[in-house]
């Protein structure tokens, strides 16, 4: 048996959790929360992200240590890996935390980015905004996700209240992005150094939060561009475990827009549309064992349930419908599920997904 602790509590421990039984990995996870999606399935440590004790009971009861929130503080993170083994790496932590680190960690490796400028004051986002126009999107450094801390500004005269909108927090300025399409490359990098890339998916958002990923079986010559880029971020970091990097397409170009040093929501359909999921591939990782092939099985596409879930019921009623709970209380814009739909080929595939879509547009 391999134990791995796990920095966090939420839906994507709960299933590295379920993809461990299998393999004869078990998982302890450390939350603040006394009834977290991971503790449903999997022993948890109540405690602190930086509360030394509990990390060091965290550390004794674990082989290997990672995170499933990308939030977890890299201080905690540090003191981690003085006990035990913690993949990802910390690095890959402090520059997933800060957009403009974030960004410049782009540029260095070659991936290109949308024009941006760093800002602080009220005075520095007007310079910003005299200097790369609107519209253009305010963004706070940290602490930004699911399109929370952002404020897109279409005329200078609004940037003011923008400022205001996002908390007065220091921030990026960047340019509105055109975009065709948002596309994400989910990708592993093993303990030995190999690498393994799931298929491109292509995302559907709404109010800043992903609701659609399907799979992009048609397109090669962006496929081996997103892999190199995916490839050079992780040997930047000297990376271990499972990464997503979200890119804008614009023409046959990718900007990057953020990364993920985790399991990754658009990676979910892997669970039953790859050879491997990326949550069992992210244990192989940091567990040291060979990475899984990645290649995809059929045809799907996921679905996340916001805020309302459907009846059971209806979705499991449809061929090729897979549903994953996650055990948490509805609210209002919160990740609550995700349905993903499988088959044979296209056609069918497109049948199967109208009947879920009918179902979760009915109840939701």
């Amino acid at each position: 048996m391999i134990r791995v602790g796990v920095i966090g509590g939420g839906q994507l421990g709960r299933m590295l959790a379920l993809a461990g039984f299998p393999l004869d990995i078990r998982i302890t996870t450390l939350d603040p929360g006394a009834d977290t999606p991971s503790s449903q399935v999997a022993p948890s440590i109540i405690g602190a992200y930086d509360d030394t004790a509990a990390l060091e009971r965290l550390a004794g009861s674990s082989d290997v240590l990672t995170f499933e929130f990308e939030n977890v503080p890299v201080d905690a993170a540090l003191v981690a890996g003085q006990h035990l083994s913690l993949f990802p790496p910390p690095a890959a932590l402090a520059a997933s935390q800060d957009r403009a680190a974030e960004k410049a960690l782009f540029e260095r490796i070659g991936l290109p980015v949308p024009a941006y400028v760093a800002v602080s004051t009220s005075d520095e986002l007007a310079a910003a905004v005299a200097a790369i126009g609107t519209p253009a999107v305010l963004k706070t450094r940290r602490l930004g996700y699911d399109g929370k801390g952002q404020a897109v500004i279409r005329d200078a005269d609004l940037a003011p209240a923008a400022w205001r909108e996002v908390g007065e927090q220091p921030s990026i300025l960047e340019t509105l992005v055109p975009f065709e399409s948002e596309v994400s490359i989910v990708g592993a990098r093993g303990r030995d150094g190999h690498t393994a890339f799931y298929p491109l998916a292509v995302n559907q958002h709404r109010d800043g939060i992903l609701r659609v990923s399907r799979p992009l079986l048609d397109a090669p010559e962006l496929q081996v561009r997103a892999e190199s880029h995916a490839q050079a971020l992780m040997d930047e970091l000297g990376y271990v475990g499972v990464l997503a990097i979200e890119f804008f397409k614009v023409g046959e170009d990718l900007l990057g827009n953020e990364f993920a040093p985790r399991v990754h929501n658009s990676g979910h359909w892997t669970i039953e549309g790859a050879e491997t999921s990326q949550f069992e591939q992210h244990l192989r990782a940091v567990a040291g064992l060979p990475l899984g092939p990645t290649g995809p099985v059929g045809f799907c596409a996921m679905a996340n349930l916001i805020g309302t879930t459907p009846e059971p019921a209806a979705v499991t009623a449809i061929p090729g419908a897979h549903l994953h709970l996650y055990g948490k209380a509805p609210r209002p814009g919160r990740k609550l599920g995700h349905v993903t739909v499988t088959a044979e080929d296209p056609e069918i595939l497109a049948r199967r997904w109208l009947q879920v879509t009918t179902v979760l547009d009915d109840e939701g």
